[in-house]
């Protein structure tokens, strides 16, 4: 199976997806398509050896492909219409407006001159339109060209000339405002490209720096970044010390201190001091490159309001066109009245018809959501998630890491064995140093001396971790561990029970045999957490702690932060559980997490959040939604951004089908002429997009 992935100038309405859709219906060697038409960009899945007959047929409907990498992003996205089709569109406006006052004038629509002038008017401001027409009448495309080209057409058969001419030139002017209009859209996923420099300055190997081209340098690389610019990747600082505006990454509004051995991002902007980084993501695998990339599949993917409406419009169109047949056939014989006057009515309906509004709204409503959330370090993986969110009733927070700063410090130790007091540090900071866990992290930083060697090592999910060292296994974990290897005595339980009451976390070493030592580890809750929980209950939603800490210390956290509900002392599968619990008992539910002991639990989520994704690939990779920073305010951020982003959506729906119900009914009655059926058609477009656009400014 092939992917070969082409931009489409040509694509940018749901009109052309499915005439696309329809010339591949039927051919076997085209297992799938994918449309991104924000981005006008097709992927065609396919078994043909090459891309030659994929490329013939998409130029037999008029496509004209040109070949794109999917693996990058998009950066040859539509600048919208140029000049030389707004002087076209604009000749043609006063040839159709010409014949209109030709016409009142000599009261003649008739008259030769009249006709010249709108036959004019309709061949350079129509022919497009109705090239279009005649390929959705060859792949059977019931679109609004279709529609336009039939009622222009009819308007000149029944003699109403300057009219046919008015009406086609007002639908290209409005396609080319609506051009404009989704350029927006599209300006906002292009702004993030322009973030990262083209340009940067590289040591060589003489040691000196040379200005070179972005795209030609490698992992490993030594770039120097000055203060007011821009970093072009993401790297390691090796040497220097600054202030960096991380803002377009992950949304923080302080910049961030930077010294050696700190992470630096692509597009982020240093203030003060002069930088120096080794490369650690060269052009096209940065973060900011792996946000650009998740935004446009984002984009592309069908959010259930889009869905919804795309079966809708299947089956509105071909309805409203039967009804247009009934009315200009059907009624004039029933009523015995003349024909003209029905068909003329009949046209217009046809124009009305077109649910180009209704479809158009939720993927520009849909982008500018996924933009405005990205801007705000909120990385979101698809439509549907941000249309999802409003229905969340209960968030689960793990503690560590989430709701804490992750960064927990060995503050007592209990040797229980006198004469091994040194040698237990020892060996537990040789355990722990083989895991990335934050708790074994802090006992393995507690030990400052050489670690042993440790040989078949493994970490007991939830537990804590075992090795042999120099022959004999030991274990470091929490309580669960030291209670199923059955080594916690009345002394040892009174250790960690001390320990526990102060909200602390107890982690033992022990052997086969005894226990050894027991660690007091504390963290810190984040200043962020209890502003984010007192949100997150302002929006009605249940908060939980689900943590695999003891029922003390968890239950010392949640108090602080003012949390609702705890469970403690759970293991991997126990979180599954209890996120399983909770949407049988109260519905959706939402994960937040930063570990890999909470991927379970994210998975089953409706939506799962991962904390602190910057730079981090896996991540960005499994969490439904991806937070950027540090920062758990970020969660009710999100979910106020879907609930507007769902209000917008309904707006639109109802904008678009109001308007049409309107004129439907203007147009049964006589009242509605066919230009201001165009008005209503591409009027109600321009507004849904409008309202849709109104998230990209939303604060």
């Amino acid at each position: 199976m092939t992917k070969s992935t082409f931009t489409i100038e040509a694509m940018d309405c749901p009109t052309e997806e499915q005439i696309i859709r329809n010339r591949f219906k039927g051919v076997k060697e085209v297992e799938s398509l994918g449309f991104d038409l924000m981005n006008r960009r097709l992927t065609v899945s396919h078994r043909f050896p090459d891309n030659a007959p994929l490329i013939a047929a998409l130029k037999q409907i008029g496509m004209a492909p040109s070949e794109a990498l999917p693996e990058t992003p998009s950066e040859e996205m539509a600048q919208g219409l140029g000049r030389r089709e707004r002087w076209r569109v604009g000749i043609a406006l006063a040839l159709a407006l010409s014949s209109e006052i030709a016409a009142f004038a000599g009261g003649n629509e008739g008259a030769w001159y009249v006709i010249a002038l709108a036959v004019s008017a309709v061949l350079l401001g129509g022919l497009k339109a109705f090239r279009k027409g005649i390929v959705a009448l060859r792949t059977l495309t019931l679109n609004i060209n279709f529609l336009m080209t039939i009622a222009v057409v009819g308007a000149m058969a029944i003699g109403e000339w300057p009219e046919a001419a008015v009406v086609i030139v007002l639908f290209e002017t409005a396609e080319l405002i609506e051009g404009f209009s989704l350029d927006r859209a599209r300006n906002a996923i292009r702004g993030l490209m322009a973030m990262a420099p083209d340009r940067a300055f590289v040591r060589n190997a003489s040691g000196n720096w040379v200005e070179t081209d972005a795209a030609s340098v490698q992992v490993g690389a030594i770039v120097r970044v000055r203060p007011g610019d821009r970093l072009p990747f993401d790297g390691e600082v090796t040497s220097g010390q600054s202030t960096v505006d991380q803002a377009p990454i992950t949304g923080e509004s302080v910049p961030v201190e930077k010294k050696p051995g700190d992470k630096v991002f692509a597009g982020t902007i240093n203030h003060e001091g002069v930088l120096e980084f080794t490369v650690t993501g060269n052009r096209g695998n940065t973060t900011l490159d792996r946000i650009i990339r998740t935004v446009q599949e984002a984009q592309a993917s069908r959010a259930p309001t889009q869905r919804f409406v795309d079966s809708f419009a299947k089956v509105y169109t071909p309805i409203v066109v039967v009804l247009a047949l009934l009315v200009a056939v059907a009624l004039p014989l029933i009523l015995a009245q003349p024909f003209l006057p029905w068909l003329y009515k009949a046209l217009v309906l046809l124009v009305i018809a077109c649910p180009c509004a209704l479809v158009i709204s939720t993927p520009v409503t849909v982008v500018s959501g996924l933009a405005s959330a990205a801007r705000r370090g909120i990385l979101i993986k698809g439509g549907v998630h941000l249309e999802n969110g409003r229905k969340l009733r209960v968030i689960a927070l793990d503690k560590t890491g989430t709701l804490t700063e992750g960064k927990p410090k060995v503050t007592d130790f209990h040797a229980l064995h006198d004469r091994e007091e040194e040698r237990s540090k020892q060996i537990a900071a040789s355990l722990d140093a083989h895991t990335d866990h934050p708790v074994a992290r802090a006992i393995s930083q507690y030990w400052q001396g050489e670690r042993l060697p440790v040989e078949a090592f493994r970490s007991l999910f939830g537990k804590g971790v075992q090795g042999k060292i120099e022959g004999k296994t030991y274990f470091v974990g929490n309580h669960k561990l030291a209670e199923g290897k059955s080594v916690c005595c009345d002394h040892v339980h009174d250790v960690l029970y001390a320990l526990q009451d102060q909200g602390k976390t107890a982690i033992v070493l022990t052997d086969e045999k005894e226990a050894l030592a027991v660690f007091g580890v504390a963290d810190t809750l984040r200043e962020s957490s209890v502003q984010a929980l007192r949100d997150l209950h302002s929006l009605g939603l249940t908060t939980l702690m689900l943590t695999g800490d003891n029922e003390a210390t968890a239950r010392k956290i949640a108090h602080e932060a003012g949390i609702d509900e705890v469970r403690a002392e759970l293991s991997p599968e126990d979180k599954l559980r209890s996120v399983e619990e909770l949407q049988e008992q109260r519905g959706h539910v939402g994960m937040v997490g930063d570990g890999v002991n909470d991927a379970p639990a994210l998975a089953k989520a409706e939506i799962g959040f991962a904390m602190g994704a910057a730079g981090t690939d896996t991540a960005l990779e499994t969490a439904d939604v991806a937070l950027m920073e540090d920062d758990l305010r970020k969660v009710p951020e999100f979910l106020r951004l879907s609930r507007k982003t769902a209000a917008v959506l309904t707006q639109n729906i109802v904008i678009a089908l109001g308007i049409k119900a309107v004129f439907f009914g203007l147009a049964l009655s006589g009242l509605a002429t066919l230009w201001m059926a165009v008005f209503a058609d591409m009027g109600a477009s321009l507004v849904v997009v409008g309202n849709g656009l109104r998230l990209l400014r939303l604060r």
